[in-house]
């Protein structure tokens, strides 16, 4: 089963960046595809971006040009650098790892426990 742990949330002005973590404990880290959620207060959790087992990413439409996901399989971490923020991207962050299947066993999705960003002047 993979864990999850995130990192690099915090607190920033308006047109500031950030840049969060998430390592898993997996052995199969490159399999999963990865991705970054968030959950403002009163909404839904929404995809962010994502990258694909192969390195393929894909980005919310208000965030694109802005947020890069990249992932780093020697280190089994994900990253989603975060420029150019806005009043609008504070949320709760969270890491996700879809579920597969893999050499005849099933791995469900899992996700990290979040971490906040707050854009805030």
């Amino acid at each position: 089963q993979v864990q999850l742990v995130e990192s690099g949330g915090g607190l920033v002005q308006p047109g500031g960046s950030l840049r969060l973590s998430c390592v898993a404990s997996t052995t199969i880290f490159s399999r999963y595809p990865m991705g970054w959620y968030r959950q403002a207060p009163g909404k839904q959790r929404e995809l962010v971006a994502r990258i694909s087992n192969e390195g393929s990413t894909t980005y919310a439409d208000d965030v694109k040009g802005r947020f890069t996901i990249s992932r780093d399989n020697a280190k089994n971490t994900v990253y989603l650098q975060m420029n150019s923020l806005q009043l609008e991207d504070t949320a709760v962050y969270y890491c996700n790892a879809d579920g597969l299947f893999y050499r005849g066993q099933y791995f469900p999705p899992t996700w990290g426990q979040g971490t906040q960003v707050t854009v805030s002047s």
